[in-house]
């Protein structure tokens, strides 16, 4: 570099830092392959205004919090891809599942194991607030046993600010059962006047199945999967 455009540059580089500007913003405006150290050294005995100070503090932090959030949808990014990935090598579990009935109660009666009731003698019950859950069950029921529509019933246990009419027809289109066969919804006493805090919760859906005989197998199914004998 020749001294007048040595000169040049650094006259520059000092004019554009008063303004605020960052070592990067400085090399992009002067289109040169400057070293930041060798701005560094040009900048150190320059004088600044507290306002000029402070441009340069401002500039600064908001290139740091570009920064931070450039780093956050990185790694969200980078998130994202995992999932999917975890997900695309998952994702032939579910045709497994419904490849055979013996496949699907296996699914069914440990489902029953976590969630259901155990301490009735004519029907089973199943309850969950997981729409996905709800929905599983009732595939694998359908897909398993020859149901009878007719001996299905459905309970929204909700909280008393919730609107019930509009949970009923949520669950009816998870639970392809209709809302005539639906019980009256059970409110919560605990829950009145005190305001819910997850706007997205849909209640409790509970299932009943009047039917003793597949309660009983699948209670059989249940102790089988736990290794458990009993009458």
């Amino acid at each position: 570099m020749r001294r007048g455009q040595f000169v040049a540059y650094k006259a520059s580089a000092l004019r554009l830092r008063k303004r605020g500007k960052s070592y990067g913003e400085i090399r992009s405006e002067l289109n040169a392959r400057i070293p930041k150290s060798t701005l560094s050294l040009w900048c150190a005995d320059a004088t600044f205004t507290q306002a000029q100070l402070n441009k340069i503090e401002q500039r600064m932090r908001r290139g740091g919090e570009i920064g931070r959030a450039a780093a956050i949808a990185l790694n969200r990014e980078r998130r994202d891809r995992y999932f999917k990935s975890l997900f695309h090598a998952n994702e032939p579990l579910r045709r497994k599942i419904f490849a055979s009935k013996k496949s699907a109660k296996l699914v069914l009666a440990t489902l029953y194991l976590a969630e259901g009731s155990k301490g009735q003698k004519a029907r089973l019950m199943f309850g969950n607030s997981n729409p996905g859950i709800i929905r599983l069950f009732m595939d694998l029921m359908r897909f398993v046993y020859e149901i009878d529509e007719s001996k299905l019933r459905c309970t929204v246990q909700c909280r008393a600010d919730q609107d019930t009419r509009s949970l009923e027809m949520f669950w009816s289109k998870v639970t392809a059962i209709p809302r005539s066969r639906f019980y009256k919804a059970r409110v919560d006493p605990r829950s009145i006047g005190v305001p819910s805090l997850k706007k997205d919760y849909r209640a409790v859906c509970r299932i009943d199945y009047f039917s003793s005989s597949v309660y009983n197998d699948l209670l059989v199914a249940g102790r089988v999967i736990l290794d458990e004998r009993g009458p």
